[in-house]
């Protein structure tokens, strides 16, 4: 076999070589950030993401790095963070919360995401079951669900009386004052999102092994239960968005946009050594909505549910 035919016989070989590693090959989140200095070389084959995916991961290790100096800074302080991620299933709310704990250190981190209760948790003061994970000095706290669930969860399944309901919105403003004034940074984030990308993501979970999991009865109503959601998204809001413990509303139909702008919220609103500047910090004001305005906007629009938000 001639010289130039055995090149040529070689590059073809390369070629397939690479269009068999690059097929149907999807790489986990950072793993181009971790390479996108690498070099083409032997035994090498290229992997092409897109120039969006690249911007998200380089952006997400800048602000994990900026969670790492607030840990530092919580510990050497004795500052307290606890944070609450709500909002309809299927929402991001799980994704954004493994982000921002990713390379912190478990012992000064904790997520908290609590069962149905038991029986003797229901006979006990509301309350009770989720004072314990409160956080101690220098430790971040992360709710995955929180006591909101009396808000919107359990008045829409019927898994509390109205009675429990009212008293819950009427309580909470309050409760939720002793632990401001104690010292406590709290942060309250609704993950908004819209019903088609609900119903998309619900269809992707039944279709993935890894995603099963997360698919429960009470999720396979949500659909159906979308509206009676939006009724008492609208009463927590209005009698829980207070001056000292206001919310944050996430839009969250891209999750990509959710986290990086959750977690620049969350840094924009604490003090700590080494910060970034306030332009690195500052989120897209399309994504984080004040709850106020929130509010404002479900006022316009509480009696055509198309245009809500979720």
């Amino acid at each position: 076999m001639s010289k130039k035919k055995n090149k040529k016989v070689k590059k073809n070989s390369e070629n397939k070589e690479k269009k068999t590693c690059s097929d149907n090959f999807k790489p986990l989140e950072g793993t181009a950030y971790k390479f996108k200095d690498h070099k083409e070389g032997p035994g090498k084959c290229c992997i092409w993401v897109k120039n969006n995916q690249m911007k998200y991961e380089i952006e997400l290790k800048m602000l994990q790095i900026e969670l790492m100096k607030l840990q530092k800074h919580m510990k050497a302080t004795g500052m307290r963070i606890l944070a609450f991620f709500e909002g309809r299933d299927a929402a991001g709310k799980g994704g954004t919360i493994n982000r921002i704990s990713a390379f912190l250190n478990p012992r000064n981190t904790r997520i908290v995401a609590l069962s149905k209760p038991s029986d003797t948790e229901l006979s006990q003061w509301y309350f009770q079951r989720y004072t314990p994970h409160l956080p101690a000095a220098g430790e971040l706290v992360l709710f995955d669900r929180s006591w909101y669930n009396r808000a919107m969860v359990e008045p829409v399944m019927n898994f509390c009386s109205d009675e429990q309901h009212k008293r819950f919105l009427k309580d909470v403003p309050m409760f939720e004052e002793m632990l401001v004034k104690d010292g406590i940074n709290l942060f309250k984030f609704y993950f908004s999102v819209s019903k088609d990308i609900q119903a998309k993501r619900f269809k992707a979970r039944k279709l993935d092994p890894l995603k099963q999991y997360k698919l429960s009865p009470v999720d396979n109503l949500a659909q159906k239960y979308w509206d009676k959601y939006s009724v008492k998204k609208f009463q927590m809001l209005n009698e829980s968005n207070r001056t000292l413990t206001p919310w944050t509303i996430i839009r969250s139909d891209s999750k990509k946009k959710a986290r990086i702008n959750c977690m620049k919220h969350l840094l924009q609103n604490v003090d700590y050594s080494g910060k970034l500047t306030e332009d690195q910090l500052t989120p897209d004001p399309e994504i984080i909505i004040s709850g106020i305005n929130e509010i404002n906007d479900m006022e316009k629009n509480l009696f055509d549910p198309g245009k809500l938000h979720g």
